[in-house]
């Protein structure tokens, strides 16, 4: 994990008129400062929830939508805007794999290595991912364009060896396909 510089804001003001005081913490990491609309579309995930915790894997996710993964400043922004604690979000946003804490490309393909994909031909797939696009596991292509990643199962174990990019769910895919595949996402 990076090391981030947390630090808290109070702003408080008066108004004048009606003498009310109004106080606002405001916490800033890394100089990262959460969307207005993306701190909307949280406050509304976690008016669905009994526990304000439930909330971490949607507020995670909608912050990843706008920047492609969560940067290390929006953990503590999203704790203060559900009111729960940093290592609680830091703990679903480490826990899970989908959620992703370095930039990755626009296109990220997980392929499947578990047991049943591992049968169809796992390897040969990968290795044919790695030669198609010049890298490996856990690296992104110098265009920006994809980045390949492990992961234990897709659910799909009639259909191996397959891939997920994006939300395209592919199989049995075959190593000569690759090429043709990957035109679609241009």
């Amino acid at each position: 994990m990076t090391n981030t510089t947390t630090s808290t804001t109070t702003t408080t003001s008066t108004t004048k008129a009606t003498g009310t005081t109004t106080t606002t913490n405001t916490i800033a990491s890394d100089g990262f400062t959460l969307d207005p609309a993306d701190r909307a579309a949280i406050l509304e995930e976690r008016a669905h929830y009994p526990y304000p915790q439930a909330a971490s894997i949607e507020a995670l996710k909608i912050v990843q939508k706008r920047h492609g993964y969560v940067p290390d400043g929006a953990i503590p922004a999203i704790a203060q805007t559900l009111g729960i604690g940093v290592a609680d979000v830091e703990g679903v946003a480490t826990f899970y794999s989908l959620i992703f804490r370095q930039p990755v490309g626009r296109h990220v393909i997980l392929i499947c290595d578990s047991s049943s994909c591992f049968l169809t031909d796992y390897e040969e797939l990968r290795d044919a991912f790695f030669a198609h696009l010049g890298i490996g596991m856990g690296q992104t292509t110098a265009d920006g364009r994809f980045t390949l990643l492990p992961v234990c199962c897709l659910g799909a174990c009639d259909r191996g060896p397959t891939i997920l990019i994006g939300e395209d769910l592919h199989g049995p895919v075959a190593p000569d396909e690759i090429p043709r595949l990957l035109e679609a996402y241009a």
